[in-house]
């Protein structure tokens, strides 16, 4: 059956039975996005079609608003087979989590086309300035994943009033402004020249003096001011981020421990017997089955008891977030580790190009250095666990 006849099978099902329909294109293309940095057609179509990069939007602009559960366990079907399309999926849907924070027409107008997606840099020093019926903006961004493949571009910004002064937000810090216009505004940044997720093109861009109107900006750090309502949006969008990482990472390590089960059958070490008859491989096997699918348990089991005490208005408390962000935490780790033990244990095997273990070590040690893995979230953790956050900036 051809790969759109699966996904017409499939179209009336959930997004991880779509992505899981999309493996072999998924495969097929990987050489082609590791080398090129873009989603080739009719790959991209597909990816459209099965509307895997709408699952965070509302439903208010024609997404598919998805439980975190199911946008994790779909992240992790493709970055089973791709670990830069799956990256790449997840950012495009962390992205569509600003509709809910600008105008229900600005958002209808970006996501009305079906292939709408925006790409954006994480914030910087750069302001933009208060101007009359919006902002105007100068700068340069990096690390926009996907841009390749968006149509829109984000600049996150402090915002300069009118008198100079910065514009604060209710917890008395300068707000961070996040200001959209088509991507033609901007000009790329070819600086994509990675050791590893080299297909999602994560580079760079500048903006020089555009225009940007009121109603496509918004803020995203007080989930109070979100116009869609729902326990989706209680998440914040920090939370989600965290989310789509530990889906690539659980994908990522899936893959590879899937593979070194396949070697295990038929690769007998010099002066050793079968890896699949030695104690100690058999051992570690089910050792980094268990962990991996106890991460992903615990963080499905916490997003499923703070979904079900959401309040449909206010955000989740910061007790909460913290646990989420544990879950996400735990999960990325503990595919880390059993990367690195995959790797290790499959020997020469694992580090000639081609192999199944060769790109998907560089990507998950790219994604290990990103913000969303750092060490120091379980020490963030173990502070509001112990201390609570009396001042209510935790958010994620």
């Amino acid at each position: 059956m051809s790969t759109v006849a699966t996904l017409s099978v499939v179209a009336k099902t959930d997004p991880v039975a779509r992505a899981r329909a999309l493996g072999p294109a998924l495969t097929a293309a990987a050489d082609v996005i590791e080398r090129s940095q873009e989603i080739p057609e009719p790959l991209l179509s597909q990816l459209h079609e099965a509307r895997l990069f709408r699952m965070l939007l509302p439903r208010s602009v024609g997404g598919d608003q998805v439980e975190p559960w199911t946008y994790l366990r779909t992240i992790e079907e493709i970055a089973r087979f791709d670990g830069s399309v799956g990256w790449n999926t997840f950012v495009a849907n962390s992205s569509a989590l600003i509709a809910p924070y600008i105008s229900l027409e600005a958002a209808r107008t970006i996501f009305g086309d079906p292939r709408g997606l925006i790409a954006w840099g994480p914030p910087n020093q750069h302001r933009a300035i208060a101007a009359p019926g919006g902002y105007r903006v100068t700068g340069e961004w990096h690390f926009a994943s996907g841009s390749r493949q968006a149509n829109w571009i984000g600049a996150h910004c402090n915002v300069v009033e009118p008198d100079g002064s910065l514009r604060l937000n209710r917890f008395g810090r300068p707000t961070v402004r996040t200001l959209l216009m088509p991507k033609e505004r901007s000009t790329p940044i070819r600086d994509w020249n990675t050791l590893g997720m080299r297909g999602t093109a994560s580079e760079g861009y500048s903006i020089k003096d555009v225009f940007v109107p009121e109603e496509f900006s918004g803020t995203r750090e007080d989930p109070t001011l979100r116009r869609d309502r729902g326990p989706l949006y209680a998440f914040t969008t920090q939370n989600l981020y965290a989310v789509g990482v530990a889906g690539v990472a659980l994908g990522i390590a899936r893959a590879m421990h899937e593979a070194f089960m396949a070697l295990t059958l038929d690769k007998t070490p010099r002066y050793m017997a079968r890896l699949a008859d030695n104690p100690v491989i058999q051992a570690s096997v089910a050792r980094h089955e268990a962990s991996l699918g106890s991460a992903r348990a615990y963080l499905i089991d916490i997003m499923k008891e703070c979904w079900e005490g959401a309040d449909d208005i206010e955000p989740l408390g910061s007790p909460e977030r913290a646990r989420v962000r544990l879950g996400c935490s735990q999960a990325i780790h503990c595919s880390l580790e059993v990367a690195d033990a995959v790797y290790k244990a499959a020997g020469t095997s694992a580090i000639f190009l081609g192999t199944p273990f060769e790109r998907r070590f560089r990507d998950i040690h790219t994604l290990s250095q990103q913000i969303q893995s750092r060490e120091a979230h379980f020490e963030t953790v173990g502070k509001v666990m112990l201390n609570g956050d009396p001042d209510g900036t935790f958010l994620g």
